[in-house]
């Protein structure tokens, strides 16, 4: 009975100390944050010409959210996302230009950073007015707790920079090599058909086609003539990423190399930017 008795006091104790912690804790729980309040340097129409692409074409600041908690104005680091993107997107276009600034709140942006967000980012078309929309995201570091700012409407008309690489002239572009199922061109050349980008742009050149796991391949404008052929700069010593491409695009250089994994592939050939991808 006495056992009894002092397993009985002493499992009170532990309760008891248990509760008496439990009561003592405090719990810090976000409450909520405040949506940042979005300016801007200009009104309506942002100012982007290729003789002033070092001017200033705008200045975007915004208010801290000012997370709070139970305890009390948090104290954590904030980062920003500026979002630009065409109206009527709801920024939910895949070529919305996303700039993050971490912790600041301002960012200035010069002719030609804020006309490269509109041609080569969003594909705008140059020489003609398009209305965008911008706005910002604050979220803890981590993207915790995001709240979106108003959205500004501003007009602005990119324009057309010299591409980095020259473009075929006749607006013809082919795959060729072991890489795709023609082979590199043989006399008589074979067709090639199948191996033909499409042209969306002057200077931008789409095609789906199936590669072969680390096979090589080049563009040319002609197959079976090698006067303006389109590589790598450096030679890849195995297939990249298919997202990749880091080994420079040019004129006349080695020859480019197949993803390591087989299969059907999107490949964009970007001569105003000089860059190509490749998605799977």
């Amino acid at each position: 009975m006495k056992r009894i008795s002092k397993i009985f006091i002493f499992s009170a104790l532990i309760l008891l100390g248990i509760w008496s912690c439990k009561k003592e804790e405090k719990r810090v729980i976000f409450q909520s944050g405040t949506a940042p309040v979005l300016t801007a340097s200009v009104a309506d129409s942002i100012p982007l010409a290729y003789a002033d692409s070092n001017q200033q074409a705008l200045k975007l600041s915004w208010t801290n959210p000012n997370y709070q908690f139970n305890t009390g104005i948090s104290s954590l680091d904030v980062d920003y996302n500026i979002e630009i993107d065409t109206s009527g997107s709801n920024f939910t276009n895949p070529k919305r230009a996303v700039i993050s600034t971490g912790t600041n709140l301002s960012q200035s942006f010069l002719e030609s950073e804020f006309n490269n967000y509109l041609f080569s980012q969003l594909k705008l078309q140059t020489g003609v007015s398009h209305n965008i929309e911008i706005r910002v995201t604050a979220a803890f570091v981590g993207g915790q707790e995001p709240v979106i700012s108003n959205v500004l409407k501003f007009i602005a008309t990119p324009y057309a920079i010299p591409p980095k690489v020259i473009p075929p002239a006749s607006g013809n572009l082919y795959i060729v090599g072991d890489a795709v199922a023609a082979g590199w061109p043989a006399t008589p050349v074979q067709d090639y058909s199948a191996e033909k980008f499409t042209q969306i742009s002057p200077t931008d050149y789409q095609l789906t086609i199936a590669l072969n796991s680390n096979k090589e391949y080049k563009f040319v404008e002609i197959p079976g003539q090698w006067t303006y052929q389109w590589s790598v700069v450096t030679e890849q010593p195995t297939g990249d990423d298919p997202s990749q491409f880091g080994y420079g695009f040019d004129l006349n250089k080695a020859n480019c190399r197949a993803p390591l994994a087989s299969g059907t592939y999107k490949i964009e050939v970007d001569f105003q930017s000089g860059k190509v991808t490749l998605t799977k």
